[in-house]
């Protein structure tokens, strides 16, 4: 009996190895990051699908937010992007610290993102025409307005005015950078100010806005577009909905502060989707004779 019984159970283990062995064939290491789900209509998405699709969802096209050198390489022709100030950097004149130092945060988020700062400016070309080009990257400190910024912005409208070009900006920013202050404030007044000049000289300036253009940049150089465009679902406006009703306690209308709600009451031109962008900013340039 007890021989038997043995029998049985070197059965069952050579059944459990088996069972085991055919497991560990089927099992497939996924490489992390291959896919991911998209957060609006639940669809689950093939990355490199995805990314070919310039990061817009394939089933419902959410525009989902790029860095700023994906943006280059999506909308300025292969290998014509002259960058101009890359060296730039912020410095820390208030001495600011929250969490951690201001130096600090910004040496991190440089890291993360291989930016130096939260915009890029240079001269290019899209679909041949010869333009000044500046895109934000909200994923530098959200994309935020302090002094390099501000300084970059106006040196690019300076450009634009100087060799007669149209003036392309993709703004993506949470609005001015805190930790700088009032240093980061007049970087509104100072932008403002250069557009002005580019403006009197009859150039061409048009306004990119992506998700989210919010408070001291909508405010200020976000705004002053001979021509401002959208691409659809980005967030535009000043204070968001949790600022306005702690602050005055007002309900806001159903999709407010949308490139859609903004289109419907008058204050941007046109929605575009990011496919299409290339496209339509060289008709406004061919447009406007520039």
């Amino acid at each position: 009996m007890g021989k038997k019984n043995q029998q049985i159970d070197n059965i069952q283990a050579d059944v459990d190895t088996k069972k085991t062995q055919t497991a560990e064939v089927r099992k497939v290491d996924v490489p992390q990051g291959l896919w991911m789900k998209c957060d609006k209509c639940g669809e689950m998405l093939y990355r490199k699908e995805f990314e070919e699709n310039l990061h817009c969802c394939i089933k419902c096209n959410k525009h989902y937010r790029v860095d700023a050198r994906t943006r280059v390489e999506q909308l300025v022709d292969p290998g014509t992007f002259d960058e101009r100030l890359a060296d730039l950097t912020s410095t820390d004149p208030l001495e600011f610290k929250d969490r951690i130092s201001y130096k600090d945060r910004l040496a991190q988020v440089e890291k993360k993102t291989g930016m130096k700062e939260a915009v890029i400016i240079g001269k290019c070309y899209i679909k041949g025409r010869p333009l000044v080009l500046g895109v934000m990257d909200p994923f530098f400190i959200m994309g935020s307005m302090g002094s390099v910024v501000g300084e970059k912005i106006s040196a690019a409208a300076e450009l634009a005015c100087e060799e007669d070009l149209p003036f392309i900006m993709v703004t993506a920013s949470g609005g001015a950078r805190m930790m700088e202050g009032m240093v980061s404030l007049v970087q509104m007044a100072k932008t403002s100010a250069a557009l002005a000049r580019l403006d009197d000289n009859g150039g061409l300036y048009v306004v990119v806005m992506t998700d989210p253009t919010t408070a001291g940049v909508a405010a200020s150089f976000a705004f002053l577009g001979d021509i401002i465009i959208a691409e659809p679902g980005t967030m535009i406006g000043f204070a968001g909905p949790r600022v306005i009703w702690n602050t005055v306690k007002a309900e806001l209308p159903e999709g407010f502060q949308t490139a859609e709600f903004m289109l419907e009451h008058g204050f941007i031109d046109r929605i575009v989707d990011r496919h299409d962008l290339r496209n339509e900013i060289a008709r406004i340039i061919d447009y406007c004779g520039k």
